[in-house]
């Protein structure tokens, strides 16, 4: 059984936990601001299984992120302790070409309440609290809009660029899914040259005015729309960096990489 007060302590957060929307949308937010999402056991050599147990594990005990498998596979195990009715769903993501990655290339959230809503803790940088799950409205958070459209069976989340201009996020298949369908496309990003996740290391996290990313040894800052960015000398000064904005600590050294 997950224990769900360690897990909220994790993300400190200590309000109501009935199922209700506001109540998701207060631990979806915690959530986004307690945890990161990085990649960081790919480089260490440590293999990540889709086991919800090895999830929750390694961001409450060892105080970890993870990639969308593990933050959103983790998330609703606490969500489903917590009352809440969960569906895994399936994600595609645009590629530069236009096409979609293949099915499983992301893992999503639908919970459903009053109605259903899209919960997403694992994409990085995307909105804080949870949008409607419901095509034609436009949502906002924050500065940014939010919509999802149907496409034949399927539906497309997208938001606001800072110019205005529409961006597609995702593709989602509405059909329930289990956490062992995801197990093919978590190798692959661990494993593949092609995956974006082997090609440098990651760790970034939303902050309540902006963002703090770790992208191989350059640091980014970003508050109130401001932008800093420095160039970390050393691994040594790298983990104390990541020590310092993300509260992670590793138990063994990474490899050299560059900027």
């Amino acid at each position: 059984m997950l224990d769900s007060a360690a897990y909220l302590k994790r993300i400190g957060y200590s309000g109501p936990v009935d199922p209700a929307p506001d109540v998701l949308a207060a631990i979806h937010r915690a959530h986004m601001l307690s945890v990161p999402f990085e990649n960081l056991d790919i480089f260490l050599g440590r293999e990540i299984v889709c086991d919800e147990r090895t999830f929750v594990r390694k961001i409450v005990e060892e105080r970890r992120g993870g990639f969308c498998y593990e933050l959103n596979g983790a998330f609703s195990a606490l969500l489903r302790e917590l009352g809440f009715k969960v569906i895994l769903l399936s994600a595609r993501v645009p590629r530069e070409d236009g096409s979609l990655s293949p099915e499983f290339d992301h893992l999503a959230l639908r919970v459903d309440l009053d109605q259903p809503w899209l919960a997403d803790v694992g994409f990085g940088d995307l909105f804080l609290e949870p949008v409607k799950l419901i095509p034609g409205i436009e949502q906002e958070q924050a500065g940014r809009r939010f919509r999802i459209s149907q496409i034949n069976d399927s539906l497309l989340l997208e938001r606001t660029e800072p110019d205005g201009s529409w961006k597609k996020q995702y593709v989602l298949t509405p059909q329930a899914r289990g956490l062992a369908d995801f197990a093919g496309m978590c190798r692959y990003h661990q494993t593949s040259p092609e995956s974006h996740f082997t090609q440098k290391r990651l760790c970034t996290m939303a902050t309540s005015d902006g963002r703090i990313t770790l992208s191989d040894r350059r640091l980014l800052l970003t508050a109130d729309g401001r932008r800093e960015e420095r160039i970390l000398g050393s691994d040594q000064e790298w983990n104390r960096a990541l020590q310092e904005h993300f509260g992670v600590v590793l138990r063994c050294a990474t490899s050299t990489r560059s900027a």
